[in-house]
């Protein structure tokens, strides 16, 4: 409560305050953006913090939606696209040229792309924020909602840091020379992944156990889709396995990568006519392996915006689409393996082409109560994969999940960035949840065209 205080003095006096001033809340706050209303609302959990009115792009350079961070801060930096103009106070959302910067805000959009902000709150928005902070823009508000949900992610409570019997010393009876294996205990710890960061406070040091650090960084997680992308990595692996070069489980097809699928479709006598990874070609890979196909979902984190680990997670009922789905931890507390989770639901249109690939027959409704919820009990996540988030997750760790996949914003020095649709029939898919009507059916979606977009 007293750092909502201090946020909104901050705001009202629009006076820049320290960052340490805002340190303990940083991490965990949402930045929604509202193309229709040409509003900002600052959230801290449920809580609002601040508003604002702000100015979108034109007509021509419109404001893409989606799920985005922060990648970078300057209190000034210049177009590079626009004459030079000016942006005070600029955090950017994608290295393709949107950010949030000081403008003119005329309360209709007005901007090349970017969204602009008054400059009072520009300036006191800056010293709230840190790299990473979640900004999510949308056209009509969605606002964050408490989840309790068994399938979210909880702390684990850090293990013992020290000797595992402290006053015992271990020593082993006489091993004869046989060639029988033989057990023997060590006095030492195992690692424990969720001492990575060790901050020894008063507590644990106590108790000898070594929590995640307070300043670790939160986890970034991605719950999608298998796609090409992540066939070809399997594909790799395998190939590898089987003897063939392929120059490494990348995910992008290099010369070694063509020469082996070659080769192998030339052992197993497939046609190397039509697509590079076929399903034929994968048929016939995952038999000569002896290993089942893989799940129909992936899960991908980043830490720190790069890549930290990625793993298949099972999504029942492929053919239903996931939809897409935002979620950020607060107040982590391991000594109690409790924490708070927060989510949003974005209306997303998949073209036509996505939702085939992907094998969708049935559309998602954003507007259906507990969309979110509903997705995660779809995925099935792999016990390994859990315990290692569980162990390593800090305040601020968020989850999306989406059907696309990585989106072409996402890339080195980005989280996952996730740019939505609008759907032509959204408005009559709220009339149909409004109506108590809840069998979402498939709809048509046209892709979004927009111009070119640019930092002002």
């Amino acid at each position: 409560m007293l750092r909502h205080l201090v946020f909104g003095v901050g705001l009202l006096s629009a006076t820049m305050l320290s960052s340490t001033a805002f340190a303990e809340g940083a991490r965990t706050l949402q930045i929604i953006v509202s193309k229709d209303k040409q509003s900002m609302v600052v959230y801290d959990g449920e809580a609002v913090v601040a508003t604002t009115k702000i100015s979108s792009g034109k007509a021509g350079h419109t404001t893409p939606s989606g799920i985005f961070s922060i990648l970078e801060k300057k209190k000034y930096h210049e177009s590079n696209i626009y004459s030079n103009a000016p942006m005070p106070w600029m955090q950017r959302l994608t290295w393709s040229g949107i950010a949030l910067h000081e403008g003119v805000v005329p309360n209709y959009p007005a901007s090349h792309g970017c969204i602009r902000m008054p400059g009072a709150f520009a300036k006191t928005l800056f010293g709230m924020t840190e790299r990473g902070a979640h900004v999510i823009v949308t056209d009509a508000p969605v606002t964050p909602v408490l989840i309790a949900d068994v399938n979210l992610f909880k702390p684990h409570k850090s293990l013992p840091n020290g000797p595992l019997f402290p006053d015992v010393e271990l020593r082993t009876s006489s091993i004869k020379n046989e060639a029988k294996p033989v057990e023997v205990a060590m006095n030492i710890t195992p690692d424990n992944p969720a001492a990575s960061h060790p901050v020894m406070t008063p507590p644990a040091a106590a108790t000898g156990a070594t929590p995640v650090a307070a300043d670790a960084a939160p986890l970034r997680i991605l719950i999608t889709r298998r796609g090409d992308r992540e066939a070809l990595m399997d594909a790799q692996v395998i190939l590898e396995d089987l003897g063939f070069e392929t120059g490494g489980s990348d995910g992008y097809a290099g010369p070694l990568t063509r020469s082996a699928i070659s080769g192998f479709k030339r052992w197993k006598n497939l046609s190397e006519k039509g697509g590079m990874v076929t399903p034929e070609f994968l048929s016939a890979l995952y038999e000569a392996a002896g290993k089942p196909r893989p799940p129909a979902g992936q899960i991908m984190v980043r830490q720190d915006f790069a890549p930290l680990f990625e793993a298949p997670v099972g999504i029942k009922n492929p053919e239903m689409a996931l939809g897409t789905h935002f979620f950020t931890v607060d107040k982590i507390d391991r000594s109690t393996e409790t924490a708070e989770w927060h989510g949003v639901t974005l209306p997303n249109g998949l073209p036509d082409a996505t939702r085939q690939r992907l094998g969708i027959t049935v559309d998602d409704n954003p507007f259906a109560p507990n969309a979110a919820a509903k997705a995660l009990d779809r995925i099935e996540m792999p016990a390994d994969v859990r315990d290692r988030i569980e162990s390593a997750m800090a305040d601020g760790t968020s989850i999306t999940i989406n059907d696309q996949g990585l989106g072409p914003d996402t890339g080195d020095g980005t989280d996952f960035i996730t740019i939505t649709k609008p759907a032509t029939q959204v408005a009559e898919a709220k009339a149909e949840m409004e109506s108590s009507i809840t069998k979402p059916r498939p709809v048509k979606v046209k892709a979004e065209k927009r111009g070119g977009i640019g930092l002002y």
